[in-house]
């Protein structure tokens, strides 16, 4: 392997080359590592000591012509010289590996001709992770953990749960996959249907950690939020008749087409109304719209399409004044009935105070004080510090802010409250 790579000293191996190289690897070196040898843990200590190999060579030998190829080869020899070295779990791997075979063998051959190969080796442990076995919440954490590559902090973030109780629903699914020997495969046609939704929630978690990051430098992880984009169209491809795939794929277009407007010079966020709508992505807009049109025909609505009928709204208005601010009430009314959570609740009251005014919208934002999930998020103490601050009630706006600053995760967020509080 050394040698065919670019030669040292000609900058591709330097830090930031490195860390796209990984974060581009890392999910489908995984997933090819359960698929070959059936173990979640395996496949991780694996992959972590290939990537600590690749740290210790390329910035000497430079990044090799293909640093995928060259991150597999070390992570299988690891994982045979320690199968080698631990009989037993050898002979554990090799029942999971047996029980694989017999669940693909009996697959009618129809069947897989019907579903066709995925594009994507990540897809089958996106479905595996998916399991119904699995609880819900155990499901999204794995993945986000296993393939998306956030670290167990930013993936309790995102479920606003304690680092520590992320970190035991992690261990649990890998526990539960290894003991209930649940084969990595792709479903069957019939199953696929059914297994759909888990999915579906796997890759819009993964892009709201990249349309906001949960901690970190910057207030979006492009690379997540392009990751997840890739996923949902080889999801929508999979399974093109189902409509809620086209509904995901349209809001994650629709909402990604802002990201070049969501951020100042500074990397500070800018808020919609302020946003240099010029900016935004019009062809990809355009895609997502389309397939609004896709999600919301031929049935009720589900509500990924609802969300991107939202979403398109907001790209279709020239400015924050003609934004059809009913229509969206409306629509997060349907939400509301499909999907009730606080977090929906929330977005509609912010939505109301466009509509009638911040006072409608706070006394909304004053109901939802209670809620559970809605402590400690910063979301909602920012949307009622905007609030109170439009009301002229500036001490209460600034004692919002200053508990927002508290809990916000990345230092443009940070950077942004403060201004707020110096206003």
């Amino acid at each position: 392997m050394p040698g065919e790579g670019v030669p040292p000293g000609e900058g591709r191996v330097a830090a930031e080359a490195v860390e796209a190289v990984f974060r581009e690897e890392r999910g489908l070196l995984l997933a090819s590592l359960v698929r070959r040898f059936g173990d979640l843990d395996l496949a991780e200590e694996v992959t972590s000591e290939a990537i600590e190999a690749a740290l210790r060579h390329w910035p000497a030998e430079g990044v090799p012509a293909r640093p995928g190829a060259w991150l597999l080869t070390t992570a299988r020899r690891r994982a045979v010289d320690r199968l080698r070295r631990d009989q037993a779990y050898a002979a554990r791997l090799a029942v999971l590996q047996a029980d694989a075979e017999r669940a693909e063998a009996a697959a009618p051959a129809a069947d897989t001709a019907a579903v066709g190969e995925l594009p994507d080796d990540r897809l089958q442990l996106f479905f595996t992770c998916a399991h119904p076995a699995l609880a819900a919440e155990d499901r999204t954490a794995l993945t986000l953990r296993c393939l998306a590559g956030l670290t167990t902090p930013e993936v309790a973030r995102a479920f606003l749960v304690p680092t520590a109780t992320m970190a035991q629903r992690i261990v649990r699914a890998k526990k539960k996959i290894r003991e209930a020997r649940i084969p990595f495969r792709v479903p069957g046609p019939d199953e696929l249907p059914e297994r759909l939704p888990g999915v579906l929630q796997v890759v819009y978690s993964v892009f709201t950690e990249g349309y906001a990051a949960s901690s970190g430098p910057r207030l979006q992880r492009l690379d997540l939020a392009e990751e997840a984009i890739r996923l949902a169209r080889i999801l929508h491809r999979l399974l093109p008749a189902e409509r809620e795939s086209a509904g995901l794929l349209a809001l994650l277009l629709l909402v990604h087409a802002r990201r070049d407007a969501r951020t100042g010079p500074e990397g500070e966020p800018v808020l919609l109304a302020d946003q240099d709508r010029g900016r935004w992505d019009r062809p990809m807009i355009e895609e997502g719209r389309a397939l609004v049109v896709r999600a919301l025909t031929g049935g009720p609505a589900g509500p990924y399409g609802v969300q991107a009928a939202i979403a398109a709204l907001h790209d279709e208005a020239a400015d924050v004044a003609a934004t059809d601010w009913p229509q969206i009430v409306a629509l997060y009314d349907v939400l509301l009935t499909l999907t009730p959570s606080p977090v929906v609740a929330l977005n509609r009251a912010v939505a109301v105070a466009m509509r009638d005014g911040p006072g409608a919208g706070l006394a909304l934002l004053d109901a939802l004080a209670g809620e559970p999930r809605l402590r400690g998020y910063p979301p909602y103490v920012v949307a009622r510090g905007d609030l109170l601050s439009r009301l002229g009630r500036d001490g209460e706006a600034a004692e919002a802010y200053r508990e927002a600053l508290a809990l916000a995760g990345t230092e443009p967020e940070r950077a942004a409250l403060r201004r707020k509080l110096g206003e």
